[in-house]
């Protein structure tokens, strides 16, 4: 079983619903983190009403965590950091590039969660061929 984690600035958004979608779509193979530099006192809470729509409660186990918070993983994927990524020891790492829809309107958000829905379907069937 491979330690993912899903790693951005606040831990409040983009990482949480990577986190969820992973202890999801991933629990056969892999356990799933999400962590950041700084903490939000609550998860994004646009994040959480969308994530909701499809039947996925963040709030049940997750809340906003430094890296710090954390097991040692084997792989890191950062969201897109539009500052300094943090560097956490790792054997493969990817930065998914994927802009925070904060601020913005319901279908950023709804995009968004899709796009983290399909780069988590592709990372658990590259875990699963044993490419990673």
């Amino acid at each position: 079983m491979k330690k993912v984690a899903f790693i951005c600035v606040h831990n409040s958004c983009r990482s949480q619903m990577a986190e969820a979608f992973g202890k999801v779509l991933g629990l056969e193979v892999m356990e799933s983190f999400s962590a950041g530099t700084e903490t939000k006192p609550q998860i994004n809470q646009d994040a959480v009403r969308i994530m909701k729509e499809i039947g996925i409660d963040m709030e049940i186990s997750q809340r906003s965590k430094l890296l710090t918070d954390i097991p040692e993983v084997d792989i890191v994927i950062t969201m897109g950091c539009n500052v300094n990524c943090p560097m956490v020891k790792c054997s493969h790492r990817e930065d998914w590039g994927l802009d925070d829809p904060s601020g913005k309107g319901d279908e950023e958000f709804r995009k968004t969660r899709n796009l983290i829905k399909l780069k988590i379907e592709e990372l658990v069937a590259k875990i699963k061929l044993e490419k990673l």
